[in-house]
């Protein structure tokens, strides 16, 4: 069974579409990566799974099915707009979030201790939420989505205010969350983020699909044919101009990025270097997620 899935889904405002006839799932127990740029239907997209607005056409079905009341307490959000209770204090914050997710006061007490101590905060438990930093109520905000121990948990851009430590120290529970079983939507414009915690991704613009599948696949099918190779010795690089069919030659910050002629494949130049001189390391050149974000971004939105 799928953690969520959208069948041709469409949503309009004053007759302009913003979700047009989107189609994916998202399975159990993986990170899912919703990406696109300012105004692509991303918080749309969240507003419908969660039943807050209802599609114009098309079927969602959340753990299997229509999302139940019942289901709604199996899911944790973060929204991009945060909002808590400023004059009360944390332990209590917590406290009262997870109880209005039918969690009983003794179990959300014993959730609310050990998530904070997981974030070290728990030092600020009886201070008031208007007393923290910037920084520590985004924390705290986070915990709120996870009090209840969801199993489905949807977070709109989680590194957003979060100093370097802070961002490892949530990126460390999104992964804890992962591995437990727990499925986790990840909605973020940091894309080295997304690369690197994301198993698959969906990509809008504009409304639409542009991107769907698994990060390393999408990486390798947008990739170019070029390859990344660090010789045992720098003046190897002379070698390069001996082997016929290169185009183009970068040099980059310990490797240097060798591109094919076209109709010529890496492989074979490849096979070229191995014969003339030793090479400590060589891969396909992929592309980053950001760098397929911006090219696609670009190229939609040229059409």
């Amino acid at each position: 069974m799928h953690a969520l899935e959208f069948k041709g889904v469409s949503k309009s405002f004053a007759e302009k579409n913003v979700i047009r006839d989107i189609s994916f799932s998202v399975e159990q127990g993986e990170i899912f990566g919703l990406l696109g740029p300012n105004g692509a239907g991303k918080t749309t997209l969240i507003r419908l799974l969660l039943d807050i607005i209802k599609p114009d056409s098309g079927e969602i079905r959340v753990f299997g099915d229509s999302l139940t009341a019942a289901g709604k307490d199996r899911i944790g959000y973060l929204p991009e707009e945060r909002g808590l209770y400023r004059k009360t204090k944390l332990l209590d914050t917590l406290v009262y979030l997870a109880q209005l997710k039918n969690v009983p006061k003794k179990e959300a007490q014993a959730n609310a201790e050990a998530l904070l101590k997981s974030l070290d905060l728990y030092e600020h438990r009886g201070k008031r939420v208007e007393e923290l930093s910037k920084g520590m109520q985004q924390k705290i905000q986070f915990l709120s989505s996870i009090i209840h121990d969801p199993e489905l948990i949807i977070l709109d851009e989680p590194f957003s205010g979060l100093d370097p430590v802070s961002t490892k120290t949530v990126k460390a529970k999104i992964l804890e969350y992962r591995n437990a079983g727990r499925t986790v939507i990840l909605s973020t414009h940091m894309m080295e983020q997304a690369q690197k915690l994301c198993d698959r991704i969906l990509m809008l613009n504009k409304g639409q699909r542009v991107l769907y599948g698994t990060v390393a696949g999408i990486r390798k099918e947008q990739g170019k044919n070029s390859l990344l190779v660090e010789f045992a010795e720098k003046e190897s690089l002379n070698i390069l101009q001996e082997i016929p069919g290169i185009r183009k030659i970068i040099e980059r910050e310990g490797s240097v990025e060798i591109f094919p002629e076209d109709g010529i494949r890496a492989q074979t130049v490849l096979q070229e270097l191995v014969r003339r001189t030793e090479i400590l390391r060589f891969e396909q050149a992929l592309p980053s997620l950001n760098e397929i974000f911006i090219e696609t971004v670009e190229r939609v939105s040229g059409e």
